[in-house]
């Protein structure tokens, strides 16, 4: 079931759908979702082999895809939007639902100017992350512009056999029922401004039709499959974090989980300038949802940014088992994830073949 869009405060409004100049969400065949077959990996596939898997996808239940930056211009083109000043004034992907709301972020949170912090916390409510460790490297800020606006979100690069893939938010990508996003763009390892290790488009974005049909949060989720930066995958360049798809079994998530989470919150009091972390035990969402809910005081801007199990802190890495999606209105505490089921393994099996 979907949460009241009223109550969040982090998934966006479901807009309109626009008809944007080649782009078009691929009709999928409604119903169950069938099992998908694993396809032989070829380490680096050609455009021709890329193509046609777009067009299996296109056939594959239990999938809604749309291609992004495909060719060399297209490609150039993203890159080139992304001025400096087009990315300092990009605002946190649910600003505009904030503002309708008329909700600001808690006062009493720790925003971004606060450079030094104790060592990693196990009950963060969202201080800087300063510990360092591969989490630095593969969390990274996303740019996007949606209906004509331009946004900011999180991201996770994930262990895969393109060496290309990261984990977001349904949102991150497609704004529920309505648009896909554009111009998507993924800085690894962001910090105050900098890229460190390049900039990477999105080249295919995956949801599942429980998203783009009914912006269900307990499907808010997205696979994107990313272009190469001066040649080098993006895995190669700053390494991945594993990823489970059977970490909310029905009695340890009424149970709770111990979870790190991760994200760039750009809401006030936050500025979006370096990477924040919360940490603690989940409870089940009773507002509708199957997601998790864990203490969090993280704003906008942190969506898509990746829960952890198993983390460890001396070494920042950890197994992605969720995504930060939403809060509710009248609990800005708590920041909820969808589980990573089924539904996200078909959504990474069919990107792993881009």
């Amino acid at each position: 079931m979907t949460s009241p869009t009223a109550h969040r405060i982090l998934a966006p409004v479901a807009a309109v759908a626009l008809t944007l100049g080649g782009i078009a969400l691929l009709d999928l065949p409604s119903g169950p979702a069938s099992a998908v077959t694993q396809a032989v990996h070829m380490s680096q596939p050609s455009e021709t082999e890329r193509g046609r898997e777009r067009i299996a996808l296109s056939r594959m239940d239990g999938v809604s895809h749309q291609s992004a930056a495909v060719t060399d211009a297209q490609r150039r083109a993203v890159l080139d939007y992304w001025t400096n000043e087009r990315m300092a004034a990009a605002r946190p992907i649910t600003g505009l639902v904030g503002e309708t709301l008329g909700i600001a972020g808690p006062e009493d949170s720790a925003g971004s100017d606060a450079e030094h912090q104790a060592a990693p916390r196990t009950d963060s409510s969202g201080e800087v992350w300063g510990a360092g460790g591969l989490v630095t490297r593969t969390t990274g800020k996303v740019y996007l512009t949606m209906n004509g606006r331009d946004f900011t979100c999180s991201a996770s690069v994930i262990e895969a056999e393109n060496r290309s893939t990261v984990v977001t938010a349904g949102h991150c990508a497609k704004d529920g029922t309505g648009s896909w996003a554009r111009n998507w763009t993924f800085v690894p390892g962001y910090r105050d401004g900098e890229s460190p290790y390049g900039r990477y488009t999105a080249r295919d974005m995956l949801v599942s039709p429980r998203w783009s049909r009914e912006a269900d949060d307990s499907y808010d989720v997205a696979m994107v499959v990313l272009n190469t930066h001066s040649g080098d995958a993006v895995q190669d360049r700053v390494g991945a974090q594993r990823i489970s798809f059977s970490a909310w079994a029905e009695d340890r998530a009424r149970e709770g989980r111990q979870v790190y989470t991760f994200g760039y919150p750009a809401a006030s009091p936050f500025d979006g300038r370096l990477l924040h972390y919360c940490s603690g035990k989940t409870s089940p969402d009773t507002g509708g949802t199957t997601a998790n809910g864990v203490r969090c005081r993280m704003t906008q801007g942190s969506s898509g940014g990746p829960w952890f199990t198993g983390f460890d802190p001396r070494t920042g890495r950890g197994t992605v088992s969720s995504v930060v999606s939403f809060k509710y209105a009248d609990d800005r505490g708590t920041q909820y994830g969808p589980r990573l089921g089924e539904e996200a393994r078909r959504l990474y099996d069919g990107a792993e073949r881009l």
